[in-house]
């Protein structure tokens, strides 16, 4: 049995209550590895194109107050 197969075993197996607390985990967990991909996205300058062509938009009067 794979690692894979095992936590998915194991998180089926979880009693109501023990799955929503795990749900909550993993969906904090999932956001600072986002989060943490977005920080080394910005800092290697893979995200500076589109930080430029939303700036020419709002120049350019395309932009909106939200």
């Amino acid at each position: 049995m794979t690692k894979l197969e095992q936590i998915e075993k194991s998180v089926a197996e979880l009693s109501p209550d023990e799955l929503k607390a795990f749900a909550v985990w993993f969906e904090a967990l999932q956001a600072d590895l986002w989060d943490k991909q977005i920080e080394a996205d910005a800092k290697a300058g893979r995200l500076d194109k589109l930080a430029e062509q939303a700036l020419a938009d709002h120049r350019a009067g395309r932009t909106r107050p939200l």
